[in-house]
């Protein structure tokens, strides 16, 4: 069942009425499908944050009063490779880099790194990938629990949808 797109109408509608609290929603007018989505150059983790560790993310996404958006992917995930394209779109790169610290985190076959999620209590749950791990730096809480493997589903999303997503985890 998915719940987030019910609570995300509902989140807007909140932050409608609460400027204060208002996160300009990221409106994807670059591409119409994501099958527009232009190749990436391979291999696939050089445009990751290797070596990285789940600290330093934490502390600059703290600094930068940002969320910390922590991508557990694999070379071979072809979804990945998806999410990857739509996170290097020029709007959703403007909007991301605005909200979030992103860290790509190479799990492998789920069988490397797994240190990372377990942080957050997801020891059993990388059923798909991407996952992805959104945690408020301020306190160490897993913002998006119960929607971790969201993206994991992301061939069957339209553009918009990923972006609502993002948007609607972003403060």
């Amino acid at each position: 069942m998915r719940i987030w797109p019910a609570l995300a109408a509902l989140a807007f509608s909140a932050i409608a009425l609460s400027p204060a609290l208002a996160v300009t929603p990221l409106k994807i007018t670059s591409i119409s499908a994501l099958a527009s989505l232009p190749a990436l150059s391979w291999p696939y983790y050089e445009l990751g944050i290797s070596g990285q560790s789940a600290d330093s993310v934490l502390a600059r996404a703290k600094q930068q009063h940002k969320l910390a958006l922590i991508v557990l992917r694999a070379d071979w995930c072809h979804e990945c490779h998806t999410l990857a394209a739509f996170l290097a779109l020029p709007e959703v790169r403007r909007f991301v880099d605005a909200h979030y610290i992103v860290a790509r985190v190479d799990v492998g076959h789920r069988d490397k790194n797994l240190h990372i999620p377990a942080r957050w209590g997801i020891v059993d749950r990388l059923s798909g990938l991407p996952t992805i791990i959104i945690v408020d730096p301020s306190d160490n809480s897993l913002v998006n629990r119960g929607a971790i493997a969201e993206l994991a589903k992301i061939d069957r999303m339209t553009p918009q949808q990923i972006a609502d997503w993002l948007t609607w985890w972003a403060k």
